[in-house]
């Protein structure tokens, strides 16, 4: 039987199962790089979509967001059995901040759209990883069946991109204003 580390939190006591001192450092630097993609991810998406704080903090979650790929690529393949579905979410988030990233360097048509959804979707993905492997652990949390942690991340956040690509006027996701020409439509008789 293998021994069992206990890291007590303010709050709460995470158990980690021990896989000797490479599954540990890559836990430390999963956790480190976890927590600088989550407060930059939300720097970048509460900032200005404009040169600055935007994008410094969007290329820092960025990397952050591959180490969180790389480290759970390492811890999976410790304990494959376990931890495979972590890898697969690591793997979805840093597709899709991949895609984001693609979107804004070679700026296809509607390319912030793009970049909003793949940048966004990996930070639900991001959220969803932790949530899926510590909810059951977390005050409040502890409360909620196993499936919430599962789908409450995209449940605020997928309204939450939806509404910003709409605030911010993203093509074909902005309602049109009454009287105006739809693209393709035929030009409106004139008087």
């Amino acid at each position: 039987m293998q021994a069992v580390h206990v890291i007590a939190a303010e709050a709460a006591a995470v158990v980690i199962s021990d896989r000797g001192p490479v599954f540990r450092a890559a836990l430390v630097v999963h956790i480190l790089a976890g927590l600088t993609s989550v407060v930059s991810g939300a720097l970048a998406a509460a900032s200005r979509k404009q040169g600055g704080r935007h994008p410094a903090a969007g290329t820092v979650y960025f990397w952050g967001l591959g180490a969180v790929f790389a480290t759970a690529t390492v811890m999976a393949s410790m304990r494959w059995s376990r931890d495979a579905h972590l890898f697969a979410i690591a793997a979805i988030a840093y597709t899709l901040a991949i895609g984001g990233r693609i979107a804004r360097r070679r700026r296809p048509q509607n390319w912030a759209v793009w970049h909003a959804a793949g940048m966004g979707g990996s930070y639900i993905a991001l959220l969803t990883g932790f949530y899926v492997d510590n909810g059951s652990q977390l005050p409040v949390w502890d409360r909620l069946p196993h499936l919430a942690y599962w789908v409450l991340p995209a449940a605020v956040g997928v309204p939450l991109i939806v509404l910003g690509l709409v605030r911010f006027g993203a093509p074909r996701l902005k309602p049109p204003r009454p009287g105006a020409r739809r693209t393709g439509a035929p030009p409106a008789p004139q008087e």
